[in-house]
């Protein structure tokens, strides 16, 4: 049957800021394109995507870890908690200590355990302490890898300087875009040890903005990104509420995941037309 890659998390993993609205959710995402690489080193590969944006970590402990494990993969990318970080309130020991329990859980299922420390987001002075809670988190991410020196490969996402560069990040500056995705692929494949086909092209000149400029654009930042997501955690929505998993079947990234898509999409649509005429008769 092949290897299996399974990828569990957040928007991180889901592929938010990688838009790409030929596939699930309208992105694609670095684990899709690792698992399109390994694929071409070996088509018996399959994968599954069950990151899903917003979800906090009780909910991917509650609706992915399980899940993943259940389909018995040889490798599960694991990121979770950004979300549990940006909460207001938050116990961070608490949260850290359910955090190690589902690391273990994983770590205990045979399978590769990728782990990924958080990037150090350059952020507006007045959230500096969710900074720290960043760093906190780090420690305890690192402290787990060499926990299980057998099973978990540390990613450290958090070390690589390419990612202080603004041309990495999508407009809202919390989630990667298409380079930072694509380049977070190229180090993950290069970690597992596969071949890959993928490059990273050099990024443009950057944009000198005015300090007026600069005012301007962090002032609409906050408006149109910051406001509205507090806005929702305190209303209890949050943006993948009417969103199911990317890949929640394993699929084969060989056989063309646009191309699979576009089945799904025909097949939800057919049974969605015969439900209507049912209701008719």
């Amino acid at each position: 049957m092949g290897r299996l890659f399974v990828a569990v998390g957040d928007s991180f993993t889901e592929g938010v800021g990688d838009w790409e609205p030929r596939l699930p959710n309208g992105v694609r995402g670095w684990a899709d394109r690792v698992a399109k690489q390994l694929s071409k080193a070996d088509p018996s590969w399959r994968y599954a995507n069950l990151a899903i944006r917003s979800r906090r970590l009780d909910r991917i402990i509650n609706e992915q870890i399980d899940a993943a494990i259940a389909l018995k993969p040889d490798v599960i990318s694991f990121y979770a908690g950004g979300n549990d970080i940006l909460e207001l309130r938050q116990d961070m020991d608490r949260f850290l200590d359910r955090y190690e329990a589902a690391v273990d859980r994983l770590a205990s299922s045979g399978a590769q355990i990728l782990l990924f420390t958080g990037f150090d987001i350059p952020v507006h002075p007045a959230l500096v302490p969710f900074k720290h809670r960043n760093w906190k988190f780090n420690d305890r991410v690192r402290q787990l890898a060499r926990k299980h020196p057998d099973t978990v490969t540390l990613v450290d996402y958090w070390a690589w300087d390419i990612y202080h560069d603004q041309r990495m990040w999508d407009i809202d500056k919390l989630h990667m875009n298409r380079a930072g995705h694509r380049y977070m692929a190229i180090r993950i494949l290069e970690i597992l040890g596969s071949q890959h086909q993928l490059e990273f092209q050099p990024l443009e000149d950057i944009r000198r903005l005015s300090p007026v400029q600069l005012l301007q654009r962090d002032i609409e930042w906050i408006r149109q990104w910051v406001l509205p997501m507090f806005g929702r955690r305190l209303r209890g929505i949050t943006l993948g509420d009417s969103l199911e998993p990317r890949w929640e079947t394993p699929i084969y990234p060989a056989k063309g995941m646009k191309k699979q898509f576009r089945r799904r999409q025909r097949a939800a649509a057919e049974l969605l037309h015969g439900d209507a005429e049912g209701s008719v008769r």
